[in-house]
């Protein structure tokens, strides 16, 4: 009796020391899903893909609280399979995210080209018609004021081309979106002031 139980105690142990190295946590998984993550934010995602990162990031959540409590129970009691696929999710959502701030970068970056365009040709013509708005009493200040206005846009351009040059294109966009708010509210003005003028005239 005593020598089946010499013999059965060593295969017993052994028997849970294999149990126990199974359950070992997937690092490699999970440190995959992570650098996933850091991928996405550096490739920009936080301005350019945010919904999907946020996804991500979820994601990622979701596996470390897995892996947390697992890691809480007692060894023989640790399964790491919903970790595994987890970490597996979150891994394709990391890289959906870099792929969704790639495209949503290249958009900024087209949309931000467009609209300087457009407000170099809208300031060009504020200053055209600035030109010809009616002098008079009353009137040089506001035409200094509106000189001042567009002086204030040719600032806003450049600074959102050195933004844009430094590949920021939402903070090159928004510089150039203010700017046009700006001129086209100049050429209102001139045009009212035009029309005002037209009209004591006739």
């Amino acid at each position: 009796m005593r020598k089946t139980t010499r013999i059965a105690m060593p295969l017993l142990l052994l028997g849970l020391a294999m149990v126990m190295g199974c359950a070992k946590p997937p690092q490699e998984a999970v440190d995959s899903a992570k650098q996933a993550i850091e991928a996405a934010r550096a490739a920009g995602a936080n301005d350019y893909a945010p919904e999907s990162l946020r996804m991500a990031e979820d994601k990622a959540n979701a596996m470390t609280t897995e892996l947390e409590a697992q890691m809480k129970k007692f060894a023989l009691m640790r399964s790491f399979k919903n970790v595994s696929v987890m970490a597996a999710d979150a891994k394709a959502a990391g890289e959906k995210a870099v792929a969704d701030a790639t495209t949503g970068k290249e958009k900024a970056k087209a949309d931000a080209e467009a609209l300087l365009g457009q407000v170099k040709t809208a300031l060009d013509e504020a200053n055209a018609l600035l030109a010809t708005a009616p002098a008079g009493k009353g009137s040089q200040m506001d035409i200094e004021a509106m000189k001042a206005d567009l002086s204030g846009v040719a600032t806003q351009i450049a600074e959102g081309e050195a933004a844009h040059a430094q590949g920021m294109y939402m903070q090159s966009k928004a510089k150039f979106e203010a700017a046009m708010g700006a001129v086209n509210n100049v050429k209102m003005a001139v045009q009212q002031a035009i029309d005002m003028k037209k009209g004591k005239k006739s």
